[in-house]
């Protein structure tokens, strides 16, 4: 194998085990730390297994003619494991829209500097808290958010706080308007893949990268301000307003041949074949690109 590959694999392996360590010194999860770091994974076992082979004459081939096959090996292997993992989802007993609950145990936010400055922030810009809510998917993982409202009554904003593997948190956002029109708009940076259909008036923006949320509300508002729309004030509690959501989107799905009717769900799962495809594909991008389906 050629020195300079060498040296290539090793500056590799040395940033894997660097950017490991750092992340795990970070007290919460980062969807832009997980991409890098899944490139990285991706590119060490790519020169790392063509070098192996090559050196151990397991393939006679030239090294530069092994990276591309196992690089695809690599998505192959990734693309076998994650249809296996939403096929197990669409069998389980998990439901894909929870209903929420008033979350009355008063662990809301994390106990964190980064919060507390968040929540200063959220003052300043005049907006106030409404409801803390929470999910059961499973007994051992709750979905917990909390919603507050700026001072004209219109923007709703829902702070999502999500359990990751080995105990940290990822927060999201996401920030909701309704229109005399009968429209919502809605500006997120969820790091979940969705997949599914979404009613026709709702006009959906997805921006993972966009983790900061003044940028975040900065863009929403940009959004309302480029589609002329008049806002209107949020009459319903976000308890009613979000379960409301869940269902809506569970009829809409069902209908459009997301998800399987009732009465097949047992035999079949809850998630078609092509909708599996679209949970697949969405999340291959989300996981590698931050990006999400484009739904306007």
């Amino acid at each position: 194998m050629p020195d300079f590959a060498y040296l290539l694999l090793g500056a590799l392996t040395v940033c894997a085990l660097a950017f490991v360590l750092l992340d795990r010194a970070q007290p919460f999860s980062s969807p832009v730390r997980s991409i890098f770091g899944r490139w990285l994974r991706w590119l060490v076992f790519t020169f790392s297994a063509a070098a192996l082979s090559r050196d151990l004459g397991l393939i006679d081939r030239p090294y530069w003619a092994l990276v591309p096959a196992f690089f695809l090996l690599w998505l192959l292997a990734e693309t076998l494991y994650n249809w296996l993992a939403i096929s197990a989802l669409s069998l389980s007993a998990e439901p894909l829209f929870p209903r929420f609950s008033v979350n009355a145990s008063g662990e809301e936010w994390p106990t964190h500097p980064r919060f507390l400055r968040l929540r200063d922030w959220l003052r300043s810009q005049g907006f106030r808290s409404v409801q803390a809510l929470q999910a059961e998917v499973r007994p051992d993982l709750k979905l917990r958010g909390s919603f507050y409202q700026d001072a004209t009554g219109t923007i709703r904003l829902q702070i999502l706080f999500l359990p990751q593997p080995g105990g940290t948190l990822t927060v999201c956002h996401a920030l909701t308007t309704q229109t005399a029109s009968g429209r919502r708009y809605l500006t997120d940076n969820l790091c979940l893949p969705f997949g599914g259909f979404y009613p026709d008036h709702w006009l959906v923006e997805r921006d993972p990268w966009r983790r900061a949320l003044p940028r975040l509300l900065a863009r929403h508002r940009a959004r309302l301000a480029r589609a002329d729309e008049t806002p209107v004030p949020w009459t319903d509690d976000p308890l009613t307003d979000l379960n409301a959501q869940q269902r809506e989107l569970e009829q809409v799905n069902t209908e459009l041949g997301f998800l399987f009717p009732p009465g097949q769900r047992e035999e079949h799962g809850k998630i078609t074949q092509a909708g599996r495809y679209r949970v697949w594909k969405e999340y291959w991008l989300l996981q590698y690109l931050g990006r999400s389906a484009r739904y306007e």
